[in-house]
């Protein structure tokens, strides 16, 4: 019981008991907690000890605060099984854009012991970088991909039409997530009618209705929308984790950007067409574990 308790008031900001500072020390749980019978901060160090509570270091970690969470992902739920049943009249891809940077990222990589730490070189010019939209069928591992300086609404919508082009004559619902753009008036204009039951996420700035003449493709493709800020509800998410751990992480092509972009291309390629391996990469090598992996806890 004595652990549970300690446990409850860790995981409360340290102002919730009337304490100062972002974490807690020994002498603020003291304070805070009333019910210990100790004096001292030693003794309270070797009684944390004796419960496995220890000193940390704190990771990196981002949790959904959008209300409709759930409501979302049983939306999501509901287009997979829908897709599934009429699987040749419609298609369903998770979609997301991944930013292609020329310097190499930093990872671990094999070194001497005793020496210097494996180096990522940058070369010698300025940090481009490119940008990336792709769509990952769940249920096949096929990846159709559009690549461009900028992904804007004229290259994302190039990209919708490629995802057509990739699956005719089928209604595509596109999982994806709440980044502004997608739900612009000219990228909308360009496809079939959409609805949004949790509502349209615009800066305010931006005018209700297309500000340039556009075509109107009408793009048989259905936009569903992830909660926000939860990227682990998208399994895209680790298509871009393996092409870092194959590509981009301590790579060598820093002064070859043209180099370094035909290898990225050349991995995406690889998945053209459907791709067990993908799958099983990405955790989605049974359908089962696509619905698993979406109510998983962050």
């Amino acid at each position: 019981m004595a652990k549970e308790a300690f446990l409850h008031v860790l995981q409360q900001a340290p102002q919730a008991f009337k304490q100062t500072g972002t974490r807690w020390k020994l002498a603020s749980l003291l304070q805070a907690c009333t019910w210990l019978r100790l004096n001292s901060q030693p003794g309270l160090s070797r009684l944390l000890a004796r419960l496995k509570i220890h000193w940390k270091r704190a990771r990196e970690h981002v949790h959904s605060p959008d209300p409709d969470y759930v409501e979302k992902l049983h939306q999501v739920r509901i287009q997979l099984h829908r897709v599934r049943l009429a699987e040749a009249q419609s298609v369903l891809v998770f979609e997301d854009e991944f930013t292609l940077y020329r310097h190499p990222s930093l990872a671990q990589a094999f070194e001497q012991a005793g020496h210097c730490q494996p180096l990522a070189e940058l070369g010698h010019k300025a940090n481009y970088s490119w940008r990336i939209a792709a769509g990952m069928n769940p249920y096949t591992g096929q990846v159709v991909y559009a690549q461009a300086h900028y992904m804007d609404v004229d290259h994302l919508t190039r990209f919708y039409q490629k995802l057509c082009q990739a699956y005719p004559e089928r209604e595509i619902v596109v999982i994806e997530d709440n980044w502004s753009v997608h739900y612009h008036e000219d990228l909308l204009a360009a496809l079939q009618p959409q609805s949004f039951p949790w509502g349209m996420h615009r800066p305010a700035f931006w005018k209700p209705k297309p500000r340039r003449r556009i075509q109107h493709l009408n793009l048989p493709i259905r936009l569903v929308f992830l909660p926000t800020y939860a990227s682990w509800t998208n399994p895209i998410e680790k298509l871009w984790r393996f092409l870092k751990q194959d590509i981009l992480h301590v790579h060598r092509y820093a002064d070859d950007w043209p180099g370094l972009k035909r290898r990225v291309w050349d991995f995406l390629d690889q998945f053209a067409q459907d791709s067990p391996n993908l799958l099983k990469y990405v955790g989605l090598s049974h359908p089962d574990q696509l619905f698993q992996s979406l109510f998983a806890s962050n």
